[in-house]
């Protein structure tokens, strides 16, 4: 009985300790604007960087494996919400190959760079797993 406890605590912790608020999964998938070296581009709702990635058709992520850990997806649960400054008919999802819902915004999957802590952008124009890795205007536009 005792394994089974230890277990289901264990379990517990690694999925983030339970059921997150409501007010912090609305933070989470909201994509809004903010100010950075690079101007005015787009965050999530708790201030991490949004990146683009060139080589990504419109609408279909081709970043997997050992892309996706460098360059974390930005996965939501539904059609994450607009916030301030942001065109809402740009937001929107596409579905990852295996099932995973990830953010988009003009129809490019937004992702993380693993080495960004909140308000940093550290790797705007990089090239990287074939394409560039470029931060977003809330007009859509890439940054160069």
């Amino acid at each position: 009985m005792s394994k089974i406890v230890l277990f289901l605590a264990a379990a517990l912790v690694a999925v983030g300790g339970g059921a997150a608020s409501a007010s912090d999964q609305l933070s989470r998938t909201t994509v809004t604007v903010g100010s950075s070296a690079y101007g005015k581009i787009l965050f999530d709702g708790t201030g991490r960087a949004l990146y683009a990635f060139t080589r990504d058709p419109r609408g279909r992520s081709v970043c997997a494996g050992k892309c996706a850990k460098t360059w974390p997806p930005y996965l939501v649960t539904g059609r994450p919400k607009a916030g301030t400054g942001v065109n809402a008919s740009l937001v929107g999802t596409t579905k990852r190959a295996g099932g995973k819902v990830q953010a988009t915004y003009g129809g490019r999957p937004l992702y993380y760079y693993v080495g960004d802590s909140v308000g940093q952008v550290r790797c705007q124009n990089v090239n990287e797993f074939g394409g560039l890795w470029l931060v977003l205007r809330s007009s859509g536009r890439l940054v160069r």
